[in-house]
């Protein structure tokens, strides 16, 4: 059985309340399930390349594993109140050698149903406390410039903008690189 990490109800933010989030650390069996979220073009609008094949995502779903167990976070699988994957969000270690090398990063990706119901905020500050407890000191968020519901979970989260990146292979594209100190 896979064990949920724990998340807690985020609190009212004015007439709305934040989704209950369920986390858990990826089965082999989500990779048939993000391989299906992610094959959406509008969810992939931001990652150079569209959808990916199914065995890339069982790669991913294997590194996050090695994450989770060697680090104590990945970028776990994200699961709505009745159980359905609806993404992911977490951290790793940026894993390219251009923009932020060497920090960690806090990311989401979730299914084009899912967008707007503030799943993906509540999972990063399930995240965020998840990464302190690991004592993690600082993440990043790299989001290309264009992708405003991203840029408004960052904001959410209090993180600030600092750098902005060319995105290799992406025709132009930039990125912007923001961070948020997680020590007290």
């Amino acid at each position: 059985m896979t064990e949920l990490l724990p998340a807690a109800v985020q609190p009212v933010v004015g007439p709305v309340v934040q989704p209950v989030v369920r986390l858990r650390v990826p089965t082999h069996e989500d990779a048939y399930a993000w391989h299906r979220v992610f094959a959406d073009p509008e969810v992939m609008e931001f990652f150079q390349g569209g959808p990916a094949e199914l065995s890339v995502y069982h790669e991913f779903t294997a590194r996050q594993r090695r994450h989770d167990a060697e680090l104590g976070f990945c970028l776990w699988t994200l699961l709505d109140e009745d159980g359905e994957v609806i993404g992911f969000t977490g951290a790793q270690p940026w894993p390219h050698a251009w923009g932020p090398a060497g920090e960690v990063e806090i990311g989401w990706r979730l299914a084009r149903s899912a967008w707007g119901k503030g799943y993906a905020t509540a999972a990063a500050r399930v995240t965020l406390e998840r990464l302190r407890a690991a004592g993690v000191e600082r993440v990043v968020a790299m989001v290309n410039t264009r992708n405003e519901r991203s840029v408004a979970v960052t904001r959410r989260l209090g993180m600030t903008r600092a750098e902005t990146y060319a995105i290799p292979g992406s025709g132009g594209q930039e990125g912007h690189c923001f961070r948020l100190d997680l020590t007290p």
